[in-house]
C-alpha cells in the first residue's frame, strides 16, 4: 500500500497571533512556524503503517513557499520516505488546494490519502471532503482509529452519540482526529538522515492546475479585548454582585 499525506505550514500554536496594522491578515514575519498539529497526527499514522508492514511507501506533499522545505524535512525525519513541494507564494482557498492535491494524487497513485481534519489557522475543515468528492473516492473523516484490512479500511470516528465505525474500499481519503495517535519527536540521527531523503519540486504548471481565486479577504481584525475580571472574598459578595451589579440572578 502506498500512503500519501498533506502537510500545511502554520503559525506555531503556542505563538500569540497578531493582526497586521493594515488589516490585510495576520503577521507572519519573524514568527515561529510549525507543522499543523492535525497533520502531525497524519504523519505519525503513516509512519506506523510503514512500521507495521502495511505501507510500502509513504509520501508527504505541501503547497507553499520555499520555507516549507524545513517542515517537509521534519516529516522526513519522523519517518516519511519522500517529500514533494509545490511552490506557491499566494494563500490558496480550500477548493484550489484540493485541486492541486488531486493532480498530485493522479500522478502518484496512492492507495490511501491521509489529511489532518483541519488546519489551526483557518479551521475550515473542508479540504479532505472536497478532495474525496473531486476524486470520487470514499472518505472517512475525524478518524480516532484506523485499521487496514486487505483492500479496505475500517475507521472509528467519534460522533455526538458515541462511536461510529465505517468501512471503505481503497483507495480512500481519511482525515485524522486528535485521539488517533500521539506524534513522536524526531531524533537527531533521523534529522541528519532526512537531509539525504528525496525532496521533489513540482510546479503548478507541470500539474496543469489553473488557480482561480474564488474567495477574497476584505479585512482581518483582532477580537475585542475582554475586561479584566475581579476577585471576591466570599460567596455572599459574589451573590451580591451577580444580583445587584450584573443583574443575572434575582
Amino acid at each position: 500500500m502506498k500512503v500519501l499525506l498533506a502537510l500545511k505550514r502554520v503559525i506555531d500554536p503556542y505563538v500569540k497571533i497578531r493582526v497586521r496594522a493594515d488589516g490585510s491578515g495576520v503577521e507572519t514575519a519573524n514568527v515561529k512556524m510549525s507543522i499543523n498539529p492535525f497533520d502531525e497526527i497524519a504523519i505519525e499514522e503513516a509512519v506506523r503503517l510503514k512500521e507495521q508492514g502495511l505501507a510500502r511507501l509513504t509520501q508527504v506533499v505541501s503547497i507553499g513557499p520555499e520555507a516549507v522545505q524545513e517542515n517537509l524535512r521534519t516529516a522526513l525525519a519522523l519517518g516519511i520516505d519522500e517529500a514533494l513541494l509545490v511552490p506557491c507564494e499566494q494563500t490558496l482557498p480550500a477548493l484550489a488546494i484540493a485541486r492541486v492535491l488531486k493532480a498530485i494524487i493522479l500522478i502518484e497513485k496512492p492507495d490511501l490519502v491521509l489529511l489532518g481534519k483541519q488546519a489551526i489557522d483557518d479551521d475550515n475543515n473542508q479540504i479532505g471532503q472536497i478532495l474525496a468528492a473531486l476524486l470520487d473516492w470514499p472518505q472517512c473523516t475525524f478518524a480516532s482509529q484506523l485499521k487496514v484490512q486487505g483492500d479496505s479500511i475500517e475507521v472509528t470516528r467519534e460522533v455526538d452519540g458515541g462511536l461510529e465505525i465505517l468501512s471503505a474500499k481503497l483507495p480512500a481519503v481519511v482525515t485524522t482526529d486528535l485521539r488517533l495517535n500521539t506524534p513522536r519527536y524526531a531524533s537527531l540521527p533521523n534529522i541528519m538522515k532526512a537531509k539525504q531523503k528525496p525532496l521533489t519540486r513540482v510546479s503548478l504548471e507541470e500539474l496543469g492546475v489553473c488557480l482561480t481565486a474564488n474567495i477574497e479577504t476584505l479585512s482581518v481584525s483582532a477580537p475585542k479585548e475582554r475586561k479584566a475580571g475581579i476577585r471576591v472574598d466570599s460567596v455572599d459578595e459574589l451573590l451580591d454582585k451577580l444580583r445587584h451589579e450584573a443583574k443575572v440572578i434575582e
